[in-house]
């Protein structure tokens, strides 16, 4: 059976549009042109919900200024709540990669508000005489600064969200720091033996890395906050009201929670995208840390028998279809390849935002898509690392031990006491005999039992007692 249909207008002529959708023409020649990613905007939520807020900001800030009449403007406000709240997600379906700098997406949130109103006032969807998705929804407003204030808004949600993740990888590697507090090893530069250290020091410093970018979140969350909302077109504030800009602003940032003010000068802020360059730039610091510390999770955990084999990552499935009783580092590997997206992604921001051309950038969907996507996978990568790893991590403890007093590393404790000399002498001694360091030393009569015992006592060899603990990093 054919499906019900309205009939809707718009500059290129007649459109049919199923009779039940609250979108309308706009939104379904968009589906019709873009279907690039194979998903729709609903698979950002937290866009969703900007945009309704967006929306919400601006008709308080018309009704206010006695630019719509207090039933129409409480029935889109009422839409909206419905919307930020969840609601008719389903209903936001153009892909999120569009030509148009975001037109699509603003047509879709106009047109699901505009039929959502006119239902809350008991009129049936597609009856614009009464709402308009443009007139009334869209009033004083533009594409160019509606788009980008609610991708801003998105973002610094999704931002927060990761922040939440980041802390608890960090803590999970904080416990596990203490665990491993009187565990000595050896630690290495260029995969070489250096000085020892404890297995603490280590997990403690991923934290430390973690909570440094947690830092860095929150400053590429402050300069998103700053939105050309009221600056309409190209930031001159064509069709708008004088007093819009600073009272939609000010809506916006008691609807959403943030601290959300206006540009310095609008006509920069509608073309400058150089917030999400910078925020795009520290999600891939956080993802080229996290994907090294996995990178040294897989290292330090190689083996079991033929590899380094100095911790146990917990075993989580089965390995190989061939090679029975193998289990991989499947979860640091999750970890690196969402770093290489984010890495990736990045380029991606790069080259649009330096695309952008005179008064507008026209790539925005394709930075929000690759910011927001960018976010989402990050936090599930640290969720996924933090409750599925590092918790379950175990340490070879009597291998650890071996391996430092075997390691001719150990005569660089001794260099203050016998010279550099001496000690690149019994260096070469003990790689060629392959005897510990501390035994050489001591039948050559370099330094008496008690001394070397002394020197080589593991708060000694790692100086633990003066390195402040993780939590108390800045």
């Amino acid at each position: 059976m054919a499906q019900a249909t309205r009939i809707e207008h718009d500059l290129i002529g007649d459109k049919e549009v199923p009779v039940g959708a609250y979108y309308g023409v706009h939104t379904v020649r968009a589906v019709e042109n873009f279907t690039i990613t194979g998903s729709t905007i609903a698979q950002f939520p937290e866009l969703i919900a900007a945009l309704a807020a967006v929306k919400q900001a601006a008709t308080r800030a018309n009704r206010d200024l006695g630019l719509l009449p207090p039933g129409i403007a409480g029935a889109i406000i009422d839409a909206c709540e419905e919307i930020r709240a969840g609601r008719l997600i389903e209903e936001f379906v153009v892909d999120p990669v569009q030509g148009g700098a975001g037109t699509s997406t603003n047509m879709n949130a106009n047109e699901v508000i505009a039929n959502r109103a006119l239902e809350i006032l008991g009129h049936p969807r597609g009856h614009y005489d009464v709402i308009h998705p443009l007139d009334h929804v869209n009033l004083g407003q533009s594409t160019n600064d509606v788009y980008p204030t609610a991708v801003r808004l998105a973002l610094v949600a999704s931002l927060r969200r990761l922040g939440d993740s980041l802390g608890a990888l960090a803590t999970a590697f904080t416990e596990k720091a203490a665990e491993f507090s009187d565990v000595l090893k050896m630690g290495r530069t260029q995969l070489q033996d250096a000085v020892p250290m404890t297995l603490g020091q280590e997990f403690s410093t991923y934290a430390v890395m973690i909570e440094e970018d947690r830092l860095r979140l929150t400053e590429a969350a402050a300069l998103l906050l700053e939105s050309n909302l009221g600056g309409t077109a190209i930031g001159t504030g064509i069709n708008g009201h004088p007093d819009y800009a600073e009272l939609a602003c000010a809506y916006l940032a008691d609807i959403s929670g943030e601290g959300v003010r206006p540009a310095g000068d609008f006509i920069e802020a509608t073309q400058d995208c150089g917030a999400f360059v910078q925020l795009s730039g520290v999600l891939k610091r956080v993802a080229v840390k996290l994907s090294k510390t996995c990178n040294d999770l897989r290292l330090t955990s190689s083996g079991p028998t033929a590899g380094l084999g100095e911790i146990n990552l917990p075993p989580v499935q089965a390995g190989s279809s061939i090679m029975p009783g193998k289990v991989n580092p499947v979860i640091p590997e999750v970890v690196n390849q969402v770093a290489f997206e984010v890495i990736g992604n990045d380029l991606t921001v790069t080259m649009a935002a330096e695309a952008g051309q005179l008064q507008l950038n026209a790539f925005e969907p394709v930075i929000a898509y690759s910011l927001l996507r960018s976010l989402a996978h990050l936090r599930a990568a640290c969720d996924t690392l933090a409750t599925r790893c590092v918790p379950g991590i175990t340490a070879n403890r009597e291998h650890l031990h071996d391996s430092v007093h075997r390691s001719v590393g150990l005569v660089t404790a001794l260099t203050p006491h016998i010279g550099y000399a001496a000690s690149t002498a019994l260096a070469r001694q003990a790689l060629a005999t392959g005897r510990p360091v501390k035994d050489l030393a001591a039948e050559a009569g370099l330094l008496s039992t008690d001394q070397l015992d002394t020197i080589l006592r593991a708060e000694n060899l790692t100086g633990h007692s003066a390195r402040p603990s993780a939590a108390a990093a800045p």
